[in-house]
């Protein structure tokens, strides 16, 4: 007789969560902006004990050329504990890695290897026959199946973007997720409250809006996106928009509340067009209606024009550009990453209405090029980038590169290729784990996903 027990790394709640294991190993996106080579999956060791601690110890080439990696998650999470849709028998095993621009999903398994091997890719043809969609941008996986953010409808170059669903096992494009987009048009990220069958997405633009840099006419027309969406999860529904303001351009990565009995989450907007600062912002449910409020505000700095990339030269000053945001999963600390100034600042938000600042860390950035303390005598360029926050919540890992394009525009000298990881505790960095440079092969390093599981892979059921 066969027994099915649920993957070790599944946890019913995230307190179960952050007292599991440490990660030993961490997977890395990396693209070659030339896409004259194949991007890769870098995995570097993350074990403080072990003799290759904060060195590249796998790597795996894609089969193609002209992927641009970039977002990627696991085939199976701990949602597969919740009883409304329970898939207590896969495993966390592969790696579903989309390209950018290529628009193909290629499915790796990392189980009893260290680099990981590649077992199917979904070409860009199904995905756009099947689903009606391009440009696979955000992975996570729910409720009855494997959930595909895509920026582009079936041309490649427009919208509506939107939302597919893969088979759990097979991989296969199932179809598309909607059944009513309502006035939704703009996608980027999506997540979830699980618990209360709602899902909400975020906006960005569409392939041609985005892929060749911020178009500076969109920008200041504020057609760029500034709503998040609230779905009926089950339904697939569209029920309700909020409006952050068109002031605020692009309101990029969603954060909902780990604790599955709580309706609030954090966004990050990139900018305002009023005065480039950038923001954060908590979505929350009062009065029957969805709602958002501004909580963090981060202001431009000042800068000599001559220091200045071409695209920031008539403002005179350097924009945070908050790029990502990562919130511990006991939905205590709040990691904002300003990739413009190159800056990683970490709040208290045990209050989610009036999170406070409680330290800021300075690395790269457009002007200062701040160098890492491994290497003080550096120059470095991009700044922290993906964050990534570890079950447990002690550890935070950076990389640097944001999009191809993006990074040529606001770092037209190079944006080099750098990882870091700080002690969430004393918010220091670690000064034995610092690949960069030729650690990464001429490639540029994108987001990390962490072994077992980190803060932004996994959604709960049970608090």
């Amino acid at each position: 007789m066969t027994f099915w027990t649920p993957d070790p790394t599944f946890y019913p709640s995230p307190r179960d969560a952050a007292s599991a294991p440490e990660e030993k190993l961490a997977y890395v996106a990396a693209f070659d902006r030339a896409a004259a080579r194949p991007d890769a999956l870098a995995v570097i060791d993350t074990d403080p004990s072990s003799p290759a601690y904060g060195t590249v110890v796998g790597w795996t080439d894609l089969p193609g050329t002209g992927d641009e990696l970039h977002h990627f998650g696991w085939n199976a999470c701990s949602s597969a504990l919740c009883p409304n849709a329970p898939h207590p028998h896969v495993e966390r095993r592969y790696l579903v890695v989309p390209g950018l621009r290529s628009s193909r999903i290629h499915i790796y398994d990392t189980k009893d290897r260290l680099s990981p091997e590649l077992v199917k890719v979904v070409d860009a043809e199904e995905l756009a026959r099947r689903a009606g969609y391009s440009r696979p941008h955000t992975v996570h996986c729910g409720p009855e199946g494997l959930y595909v953010s895509a920026l582009g409808g079936a041309d490649g170059r427009d919208g509506p973007g939107g939302i597919a669903v893969l088979d759990h096992t097979s991989f296969e494009v199932v179809g598309q997720w909607e059944l009513d987009r309502g006035p939704q048009y703009l996608a980027y990220d999506f997540w979830w409250h699980i618990n209360q069958d709602i899902m909400i997405t975020s906006e960005w633009g569409t392939p041609s809006m985005v892929e060749d840099g911020v178009v500076g006419e969109l920008l200041l027309g504020r057609k760029y996106g500034h709503k998040l969406h609230f779905w009926d999860l089950r339904k697939r529904t569209h029920l309700q928009e909020a409006d952050l303001g068109d002031a605020h351009q692009m309101p990029l990565e969603l954060r909902p509340a780990h604790d599955p009995t709580r309706l609030y989450g954090f966004v990050g907007v990139v900018t305002s067009v009023e005065d480039l600062s950038a923001s954060v912002w908590v979505w929350f449910h009062e009065d029957g209606r969805w709602q958002v409020c501004k909580v963090i505000s981060i202001p431009a700095e000042p800068a000599d024009p001559g220091l200045l990339p071409p695209v920031l030269k008539p403002f005179g000053a350097v924009p945070p550009l908050v790029t990502d945001i990562a919130l511990s999963v006991d939905d205590t600390r709040l990691y904002v990453s300003c990739w413009g100034t190159g800056e990683l600042k970490q709040y208290d938000v045990s209050d989610p209405y009036q999170p406070v600042e409680l330290g800021s860390l300075r690395v790269g950035g457009i002007v200062r090029r701040t160098p890492h303390p491994a290497e003080p005598s550096l120059p470095l360029a991009g700044g922290p980038q993906m964050v990534e926050v570890s079950r447990d919540g002690r550890r935070v890992y950076l990389t640097n590169s944001l999009y191809g394009s993006w990074d040529d525009q606001f770092y037209p000298d190079g944006v080099g290729a750098w990882m870091a990881k700080i002690d969430a505790e004393s918010f220091t960095f670690d000064t034995r784990f610092f690949p960069h440079g030729d650690a990464f092969r001429g490639l540029r390093p994108h987001q990390v996903r962490l072994q077992g599981g980190d803060a932004s892979s996994d959604s709960y059921c049970f608090p």
